[in-house]
């Protein structure tokens, strides 16, 4: 094969604040397809991930835990590690920015461009938001809240060293313009150009004093390096970089990298302040930076109190660990958010991978052990209706290839898939038990049988960067050597007069939903069990506290279509056939809404009547247990699920706006 050159890829590395769910851990999935795909499409693959651990949330993290920094950091780590092997991740090298030789690097990064003038010391007084470990200033928030996560911010001052953006920004502006496949999708583009760099870069903070968990300057032992500069290095250091001029040959082989893969959270980080930091160090900057979408649950926040978290282990006992990579990456659209929900996961199973996959290799072994003993042969009895289904897995490979060089993973999968379901409709064509009973249709038979495994031992082929288990396993049942990308071009490869197994295995059985949601009712308890316990630890350290999993982060348009005001509730009455259900009569301003709230566990329909409360009352209308409910009251929920109305701090009138 063809050897097309190297290509070094890299996901973001994961931040060891805890364990990832499912949609953190998509973006690994995503990763290991394409570095897959490029082995096996001729490329020199270098594939990069690991883990981010310093920062002041990790130390209050393992404070809160009664352990050392390193020993938090140590713990976490192994479990994303082990999530990455779960998920079968053929990563080349998995960094740890504890690891010695990246916090000696990025000590010499650090005085290189101090010495230099890149890097200068004054004092920052701004916002500053913990959870995000960065400071705002007062124009940069939203709504007066951090643009990033949406959380709090509170006043911050100390001493610190800064990185003089401005010196490089019409550089990088100008790379941006000539180089249009830099920045991926287009949209995050635009984003990054008319929201950051048009209007003008600030000096950016690489050090603080306030914690002592991250790396220290070493010329000045007050400060540690500030996360970014620390975070992005790892690109470089984990190839070999040496900030004093003495890199690998494997760096020097390896460098730029050819794709950053990362979400679109971060994607500011990556395509302004990691390309500024190349720069003054006289580094090529990464080929490409894709800012991929999110993969949300439901459209809901997860949240261990609620037992609601999708863990991909936990996944991959339920459903197979192909099965997990097939719906992360089928159900992720180019640049929208995707949803995962356990029905989708068992409704997807059952469609796509039990039936139009599973169904047609198991009926096409079946059908050539009953027929020919299992012998597989091309008697040349070949029909018209043979040469759409080879033009259709001659051409697949072209079209996922097409795709995949535009990262259009989802539409890859969906043009091998569309050979499957080809091999389907041919069955359907072609009758083969009805061939079955004409002998002198018994040529015509064998060769029908052919070309379905040869179509499908295509089909497996291009399946394996993706589902490379599942390949493997149709590759063995059909007694053949997995596909080459250039074989998957010729029809007939597969050896005339081959024998397939006697015994096909089953590679997806069809999920009956009852039992799904039997094992998911026992995870959520499991969960629930545990936020419990987790709460009860930390009370003795931060009474009265709870923390949840935050949601994606939205634009302010998102949070700007939606509208609350104040109301006063003038009657409520329980719903009746329901143990949950209240409705209350609502007065906003001069209208009044019908409001459904399942918090009748929580409040009498008396202690309702009254109450101002906050109301979302531009929420679609809908039917809850037959009563239409005209919008929504909002509440607060601890970690048992008590409930409390979120009423105005002081009287307001009814039809006041909350902004």
């Amino acid at each position: 094969m063809q050897n097309k050159g190297k290509y070094y890829i890299t996901t973001a590395i994961a931040y060891t604040s805890g364990k990832p769910h499912i949609g953190n851990n998509y973006e690994i999935v995503l990763a290991d397809s394409i570095a897959r795909f490029k082995r096996k499409d001729g490329y020199d693959v270098f594939f990069q991930t690991g883990t981010d651990e310093h920062g002041q949330k990790i130390e209050l993290k393992a404070a809160d835990a009664g352990v050392t920094p390193k020993e938090f950091v140590d713990r976490v780590a192994g479990v994303i590690k082990g999530l990455c092997d779960r998920l079968n991740i053929s990563y080349d090298k998995f960094i740890r920015t504890t690891d010695d030789y990246h916090e000696k690097q990025v000590q010499k990064i650090f005085k290189r461009l101090y010495n230099q003038g890149d890097i200068y010391k004054g004092a920052y007084e701004g916002l500053y938001c913990t959870p995000c470990e960065s400071f705002w200033t007062e124009s940069q928030l939203r709504d007066g809240r951090c643009p990033d996560c949406g959380g709090e911010v509170k006043p911050a001052k100390e001493e610190a060293y800064f990185f003089k953006m401005s010196k490089y920004a019409d550089r990088l502006i100008d790379h941006i313009n000539k180089h249009p496949e830099f920045i991926q999708p287009v949209s995050r583009k635009n984003e990054m150009m008319n929201n950051f760099l048009l209007p003008g870069l600030q000096d950016l903070c690489v050090s603080r004093t306030s914690f002592k968990w991250g790396i220290p300057v070493d010329f000045d032992d007050k400060h540690v390096v500030y996360v970014w500069l620390d975070a992005l290095t790892n690109y470089i250091t984990g190839i070999g970089y040496d900030a004093d001029g003495n890199s690998t040959e494997q760096y020097k082989k390896l460098w730029p990298a050819d794709l950053h893969l990362i979400g679109k959270d971060i994607i500011r980080f990556h395509t302004i302040y990691w390309p500024i930091f190349l720069m003054a160090l006289g580094e090529e900057l990464p080929h490409q930076v894709f800012g991929h979408p999110w993969l949300l649950q439901n459209n809901d926040k997860m949240s261990k109190s609620k037992g609601n978290v999708m863990y991909a282990d936990d996944l991959a006992d339920i459903f197979g660990v192909d099965a997990v990579r097939y719906f992360v990456l089928h159900e992720m659209p180019f640049e929208n958010d995707g949803s995962i929900t356990w029905d989708l996961m068992v409704e997807r199973l059952n469609s796509d991978l039990a039936n139009t996959l599973g169904n047609l290799v198991n009926r096409t072994i079946s059908m050539s052990n009953k027929y020919f003993g299992g012998v597989v042969e091309d008697k040349g009895a070949a029909e018209a209706a043979d040469e759409d289904l080879k033009a259709v897995a001659t051409g697949a490979y072209d079209k996922v290839a097409a795709k995949m060089a535009e990262l259009r993973v989802a539409d890859a999968l969906t043009e091998i898939f569309a050979l499957f379901k080809r091999c389907n409709k041919y069955i359907d064509e072609t009758e083969p038990w009805v061939l079955a009973k004409d002998e002198a249709k018994k040529d015509r038979l064998s060769t029908v049988l052919y070309n379905l495994v040869e179509s499908i031992s295509i089909g497996a082929g291009l399946l394996e960067p993706f589902m490379p288990e599942t390949a493997q396993k149709i590759a063995a049942q059909l007694n053949c050597d997995i596909r080459s990308f250039e074989s998957a071009k010729t029809f007939g490869e597969y050896k005339s007069g081959n024998k397939v197994t006697d015994k096909p295995e089953i590679l997806f059985a069809r999920l009956d939903q009852k039992e799904i949601d039997a094992k998911v009712e026992a995870l959520a308890a499991k969960q629930i069990a545990e936020a419990g316990a987790a709460s009860g630890k930390e009370s003795e350290s931060a009474e009265g506290v709870i923390d949840i999993e935050p949601k994606a982060e939205i634009e302010y348009d998102d949070f700007a279509k939606m509208q609350f005001q104040v109301g006063e509730i003038i009657s409520c009455e329980a719903v009746p056939k329901s143990k949950k259900l209240l409705c209350s009569q609502v007065r906003v301003g001069s209208q009044v809404k019908q409001i459904v709230s399942g918090i009748k566990a929580h409040y009498t329909p008396e202690e309702m009547v009254g109450k101002k409360v906050m109301v979302l009352v531009n929420l679609k209308p809908a039917k809850l247990a037959g009563v239409l409910s005209e919008g929504m009251l909002l509440c607060a929920e601890d970690a048992d699920g008590n409930l409390a109305l979120v009423t105005p701090e002081k009287d307001m009138p009814s039809g006041a706006e909350i902004a």
